[in-house]
């Protein structure tokens, strides 16, 4: 039995209608700064609906700081960032409410609370969004969990889980409301190979079922020939966007050496061997 809070995510577009394929999100000259310091400058995007859309960059081009800027968290220093018409930085309360209730986040390492067991973890967005029974509640948390391969782990603890086990769990828990978007903050961290390939599986698998827009970063090279659809390359010196498009051509026709050396993996300066 299967129970959806709304549509498929991908067909689900608020009360305006709009297609599979036409912007769910769109960034406008985003300007992110700290104390004076820009990290990222006159940044400009758009992810299309139903979309695995991967934010890359090397260590420091402010890839968390885009992502936390989407999700709503911080306030740009400029510019805007629109969610399914939403300015997320100028809604009022009840947007807001809604937006979020179409919003997904698994954060990297899970973030579950400890204290709380799997199921409890994820009936918070559904205590706190919704009115529906206890008994619609267990129901939708033993449906995620099945969608997600941890059937019947409802009453284990965090603790009780292995890391893989327990991005799963927080992958349940980011899907509770079958939002329409679910974000992604390096998913595969620390995982195995093996695992890793397996969490691939199941982001494609979610993708292709609910039709949820994604945004992921990740560091992780085979990842993200595995699940991208799109990229964005961030670069530390320039504050913005280097590189766009298909992760696959980019590695085969990037001009763009760091482009190029990030996708095949070489480093920016070859040490010469010693004699």
């Amino acid at each position: 039995m299967e129970v959806r809070l709304r549509p498929p995510a991908g067909q689900y577009h608020g009360d305006k209608g709009e297609a599979p394929g036409s912007p769910l999100i769109s960034v406008k000259g985003l300007t992110a700064a700290y104390d004076g310091n820009v990290i990222i400058e006159n940044v400009s995007f758009e992810v299309q609906r139903g979309e695995v859309f991967v934010i890359l960059g090397a260590s420091g081009c402010g890839k968390s700081t885009l992502l936390k800027h989407m999700m709503g968290l911080y306030r740009p220093h400029s510019g805007q960032v629109v969610i399914d018409g939403v300015d997320v930085n100028t809604a009022d309360r009840n947007e807001l409410k809604k937006m979020r209730m179409g919003m997904g986040v698994l954060f990297q390492s899970a973030a579950l609370f400890g204290s709380m067991t799997v199921g409890e973890n994820i009936a918070l967005a559904l205590k706190e969004y919704t009115d529906l029974t206890d008994e619609t509640i267990e129901l939708i948390i033993r449906v995620k969990l099945a969608m997600v391969d941890l059937a019947g782990y409802g009453n284990h603890f965090p603790s009780e889980l292995s890391g893989g086990m327990r991005i799963r769990a927080g992958f349940a828990r980011a899907i509770a409301l079958d939002p329409a978007v679910l974000f992604l903050d390096e998913p595969s961290a620390g995982l195995d190979p093996i695992t890793a390939a397996e969490l691939d599986i199941l982001i494609k698998s979610i993708n292709a079922g609910m039709g949820t827009t994604m945004v992921i970063i990740t560091q992780e090279i085979e990842s993200i020939f595995n699940i991208a659809d799109r990229v964005i390359v961030l670069d530390r010196d320039s504050k913005g966007i280097i590189a766009e498009g298909d992760p696959r051509e980019l590695k085969k026709t990037s001009g763009d050496p760091k482009v190029s050396n990030f996708f095949n993996r070489r480093p920016m300066k070859q040490k010469k061997a010693r004699a």
